[in-house]
């Protein structure tokens, strides 16, 4: 038996969402939705972006996003976060999807995109970004 191949997070980002793709996600091939994918990614700059901003933030922007590979059901999708920049009200970020095929060890690239959260009051406008 082979040892497990090792894996290195993408430079510079953080892993910050892990889930497992299910058959209610699938389409009758079993391949996963893109729109799921899409919204893990958007799950994950959610709780990125609400760290940074130290409170509630939604999504305005998502620039290009091209699948490359299919996530399968059985598949645990892993999801990195990178801040690309800090604004005053809004946090652009860097998200890529990686999955981990069902019973093994290695992982792909299934598809990257750059996230814009900003920053929401209670009543659903744009407030600063509080300094650290």
């Amino acid at each position: 038996m082979e040892p497990p191949m090792e894996f290195n997070p993408p430079p510079g980002m953080e892993l910050t969402l892990r889930t497992l793709a299910m058959p209610a996600d699938a389409n009758p091939a079993g391949d996963i939705f893109g729109g799921w994918v899409m919204s893990q990614m958007d799950l994950a700059a959610f709780v990125r972006a609400n760290d940074i901003a130290k409170g509630r933030t939604v999504t305005v922007a998502v620039h290009e996003i091209v699948f490359k590979k299919p996530v399968k059901i059985g598949d645990t999708l892993c999801v990195y976060t990178a801040i690309e920049k800090v604004g005053r009200t809004s946090i652009t970020l860097r998200v890529e999807a990686w999955t981990r095929r069902h019973y093994e060890t290695s992982r792909e690239k299934v598809t990257d995109a750059v996230f814009v959260m900003v920053a929401v009051d209670d009543d659903g406008k744009p407030r600063p970004i509080p300094a650290d």
